[in-house]
Parts: C-alpha cells; structure tokens; sequence
C-alpha cells in the first residue's frame, strides 16, 4: 500500500482525500479513474502528458481508465481561468482534433487498461428536461464562489448562463462513468470538486480527486499552450522535439524533470548533486530531451537528434535534412518578409520583419537585418529563422 500510495502522490499537487483513496484501493477492485480533456487543438503537448503519466501510473497498479473526450463540453467552452465568455468550438474541428487524440494517447497510456469515451454520448441522451433537472442540483451563490467567475461578477465583466453548465456536465460524465477517482490540473479543482457533491446527490460513493501540476511552457513563465506558442507536441518531429527543450532554462528543466520524467525520484536527486559537482547543465538537459523523444518516437530517432543537435548548434553546421521548397514565384523579385510567410516559416509578414531586425533570418549563414532585402526570381538559398527552422528555398 505504501508504494502504491507513492507511485499515486508522486509529483501531484493535491488529493481529496487519502483516507478515501486508501479506502478504496483496498477493496482490491479494479477502479474507474477517470480524466477529460476537451479537444481545443489538434495536437497533445508535453503539458497534458503530466497528466497522462499519472494515469499510466494507475494502469500500472491494474486500474482501468477512462479517457474522456469532451466534444460535447468543447461546444460550451471550458470558462476556467477565462476572463472573457470563450467561443464555442465548430463541430468539425472537434471531431478533427478528436481523432488526433485518440491516436496519440495511445504513446503513454495501455490499451488494454483504456476507455476511450466521448461524453456527447449520453450528454446529448440529456435533453432539455435532463439539463434542468441537473442543474437543479447546484445553487448559483455556490457557482460564484468559483474564483474565475467571482472575479468577472465583481469587475461587472459578462458571463453567459450557458458557462455555469460546464462544471455540472463535467461532473455528469463522473455520475455517468461511476468515476472512483478523476484527475486534472490545479485549475480545474472547482469542477472535480463539483463531481463530488453531485455524486453524493445521485447517491453513489464521491470520487476522490487528484490534481497535478501545470506545467509551464518553453518561455518557464506561462501554462504551456499551442495558442501561446510555448509548446513542445508529442507528435512532433524528433529534431524539433530536441532543439525545443534543449531551449528551456536549467531552473525549468529540473520542473520538467520532475513532471515529465519516469525517472525515480532518487535518479533525479543523484543528477542535482552531479549539477553541484560541475556536471554542466547542458549534459543533463539531453539526457531529459533523449528520454522524452524516445518515448514519443524511439531510441533511435532520439539518437539522431542529439546528433543533428551537436552538429547544428556546437560545430554551427546546418543540418543535413532540409526541406526543400520551390515557389515558383512569377515576378522578377521578392521582399524577404513576403518570401518566409509564403515559405511557412513565420505566420505573418510582420512576425518575419520582426525576426530580421532582430537578426534572426540568414541567408545561406549570412545574417539579414534589413526587412526590405529583395531576392531575385530563379535564386536559390538556405534560409533560417531562429535556431531551429531551416529551409532550401527556390524562388
């Protein structure tokens, strides 16, 4: 029990309540654990793994888990955190990101111990009766405790009726799972807590509910976040995947050590105490990168990128596996800016002028700083944009 106990609470940040957990692991039946994640992006990042791993750790100890998609809860919007009503998702992005779901939690989590389930499945079964007898279940004054919501009351900012109905779906899918134990990041405690008291009403035993750590992104200060851009994909190239987190401080890589890493808790100490001996940091930091991106790909592909790395960053020669890119431009020349938009290796115009005056952008290793450089039609370069995107471009 004592090492079951430690495999559970390891890197989490709360548990509601031990004794309850206790309780139940030692019924020695195989429990629901259960966690949702509503398909906003296309893409897992390294972020939601830290939640992921921590159900694996339930996989190991024989527990089934539930992984939810919420494609019905993606329509109403998750409001945690949200200073602002969020726009409902359209319904083909969800089912395309759904997919991508699917496919790549299989990296970390058993198939054999998984359910995959979406909760439009008996959210849709609810109907408008169902909605208003379940949100008769839950008073208003205990909603605007919440303190998202209670923020937005007090700074008389809007909050749509529809946005109250999240937590109460998010705890239905509980009542309807018959969830034992539901996991998510610190965030969304008020909601997990919400499952709990509307368990009770439906008179089954209350979850308990384990929350981790967010994980902060490539810049150490916000939540790792596509929309942010500070996100490592675990569906990501290997080289892309490396250069990355080789790109993280040294005070981030040991949060990232600790949330991401299967390492034991003693390895990591030992790996600290060879830092304080004069190990250089950077050593450590592959050893972090090689251990995730032969998680996600294989031990081979994480060779290869440690490679490219060494050649690319520490020799400063360019990598060997460039794409190459023909844009069959029609006029006689090209402004810079234009040319990286069209290539794909900025968003905008704007972020690649930025880039350039910021000498960010070379041309066949030459730095560019001036956004209004030209290049002639039929020319043909190596382009770079920061440290890790190259291309082979033919105008």
């Amino acid at each position: 029990m004592e090492d079951n106990l430690n495999l559970i609470k390891r890197g989490i940040d709360e548990l509601l309540n031990e004794a309850e957990l206790i309780s139940k692991l030692k019924t020695k039946k195989q429990l629901v654990v259960k966690a949702g994640f509503d398909p906003t992006a296309p893409d897992l990042h390294l972020g939601h793994t830290v939640l992921i791993n921590k159900l694996r750790h339930f996989q190991q100890l024989g527990h089934k888990v539930v992984f939810l998609i919420g494609d019905f809860t993606a329509m109403i919007g998750d409001p945690t955190g949200k200073n602002k009503t969020r726009p409902p998702l359209d319904a083909a992005d969800i089912a395309k990101n759904s997919k991508t779901y699917t496919k790549q939690v299989f990296k970390i989590l058993d198939p054999q111990l998984t359910e995959v389930r979406f909760n439009s499945e008996w959210c849709k079964k609810l109907g408008a009766e169902g909605i208003i007898k379940l949100a008769s279940q839950y008073n208003l004054a205990r909603m605007l405790e919440r303190d998202d919501f209670s923020k937005r009351y007090k700074s008389n900012q809007s909050i749509a009726i529809h946005e109250f109905l999240y937590p109460l779906i998010q705890a239905y899918d509980s009542i309807v799972l018959e969830a034992d134990i539901e996991l998510g990041g610190t965030d969304q405690k008020f909601n997990l807590l919400v499952g709990r008291e509307l368990q009770r009403t439906y008179n089954q035993e209350p979850q308990v509910v384990i929350t981790v750590p967010i994980l902060e992104g490539l810049d150490g200060t916000n939540k790792m976040s596509k929309s942010l851009g500070n996100y490592v994909g675990i569906d990501e190239a290997p080289e892309e995947m490396f250069g990355k987190i080789m790109s993280i401080s040294d005070e981030l890589m040991w949060r990232w050590f600790d949330l991401l890493s299967f390492k034991s808790s003693k390895e990591i100490q030992l790996l600290k105490a060879e830092q304080a001996d004069g190990m250089n940091p950077r050593d450590i930091k592959i050893s972090l990168a090689k251990e995730i991106i032969a998680r996600f790909h294989d031990d081979q592909a994480a060779d290869e990128a440690e490679k490219n790395f060494i050649n690319q960053f520490q020799k400063k020669n360019i990598p060997d596996n460039i794409e190459e890119l023909d844009l069959n431009w029609k006029e006689d020349s090209m402004l810079l800016p234009n040319l990286l938009k069209e290539a794909g290796m900025t968003e905008s115009t704007s972020e690649a002028m930025r880039m350039i005056k910021q000498g960010g952008v070379r041309i066949d290793e030459e730095k560019i700083t001036d956004p209004k450089h030209a290049i002639l039609k039929n020319s043909v370069a190596i382009y770079q944009v920061g440290k890790r995107k190259f291309k082979k471009i033919k105008l």
